[in-house]
């Protein structure tokens, strides 16, 4: 099997970043609790950027279970940026009400510090998909195992579709961050184990943009590429509208789009029949932001709290509909 690598994109930003978050607070600790009950004190979510919409979608419903506990939510957007979001950290620290931090670091190496900090004042940090030195507890994902089940249900796609033909193979990834890495290499060993033959180039995506021009590029270098893989949602829908942009039919039987993760936007593409956006791997928001605030809640008051495993389940054509957000 042969593998390339193309270095495209980078921190463009997807449209749904310009979407407000109703009812969260920024770094600057606006937002409150639950209107006819007195606070206890504020918890902060921090997300790497908030130009992934996963994470958007998570935040509205931390903050109602947040603040029916009686605390402010406050999050903040560091836009991919190390130090931007070890200072939201130290802001947090210092303002005397933050009883519980959790996040999804940019740089997991970075936040040890920051986090010795808290702890020495008494205020626990939590990891949300990624741990470090020091965080007292995380909601995770096995990264690495969800890329080899994603990994392995394209190979098995491959090997139906296109037995020993050689088949040109786009993966957009994202090796800058534990989740990208790992969920990376799960799929790219699967790939490997499985003995097909692939010609895989692979692009460096974070964006919508970038998988449109990640697409744009692979084309041209190799236009009968038949097969796209995507660690993330908006690379993959940003691939999709590319390819579709192209000449692509929506239902061409000879065509895989396959990735992890999904908002509306691509389980409303993922629902229609015969589309040849075919699997995607998620954990629900829904799931994923009631761990997340009940973690924060425990931590805040003081009980025990231990990692979790959310599981992928795997969604097509057939069950789609079931993960909209109306529908979770």
């Amino acid at each position: 099997m042969k593998r390339t690598r193309a270095l495209f994109g980078g921190l463009a930003l997807a449209a749904a970043a310009a979407l407000a978050l109703s009812g969260c607070s920024s770094d600057d600790g606006g937002g409150g609790a639950s209107s006819g009950s007195e606070s206890k004190g504020a918890v902060a979510m921090s997300f790497a950027g908030l130009d992934i919409q996963i994470w958007n979608d998570m935040l509205p419903f931390m903050e109602t279970i947040v603040t029916d506990a009686g605390y402010e939510f406050v999050t903040d957007d560091p836009k991919w940026n190390a130090q931007t979001q070890v200072q939201d950290w130290e802001s947090w620290l210092v303002r005397g009400d933050i009883k519980a931090i959790m996040g999804y670091p940019v740089q997991s190496d970075a936040m040890v510090a920051v986090t010795q900090q808290a702890t020495d004042a008494g205020i626990p940090i939590l990891g949300y998909g990624s741990t470090w030195d020091g965080v007292a507890a995380a909601v995770m994902l096995d990264h690495e195992a969800d890329g080899k089940k994603a990994g392995e249900k394209a190979a098995e796609w491959i090997e139906e579709t296109y037995g020993d033909e050689q088949v040109d193979v786009a993966f957009l990834g994202w090796p800058d961050t534990d989740l990208g890495r790992l969920r990376g290499q799960g799929m790219l060993d699967a790939l490997d184990a499985a003995g097909l033959n692939l010609d895989i180039t692979e692009h460096k995506v974070l964006s919508l943009d970038d998988g449109y021009a990640a697409v744009q590029n692979q084309l041209n270098a190799a236009p009968d590429t038949k097969v796209w893989l995507a660690i993330a949602n908006d690379p993959a829908l940003g691939a999709y509208q590319a390819l579709t942009d192209s000449g692509v039919s929506p239902t061409d039987d000879s065509m895989l789009l396959l990735n992890l993760d999904a908002t509306d936007a691509e389980l409303e593409v993922i629902m229609e029949p015969n589309s040849f956006w075919r699997y995607a791997y998620i954990a629900p928001a829904r799931q994923l932001a009631e761990a997340n605030a009940q973690m924060l809640v425990d931590a805040a008051e003081g009980d025990p709290v231990e990692d979790q495993s959310v599981p992928v389940t795997e969604v097509t054509s057939e069950n789609a509909e079931d993960f909209l957000l109306a529908n979770q």
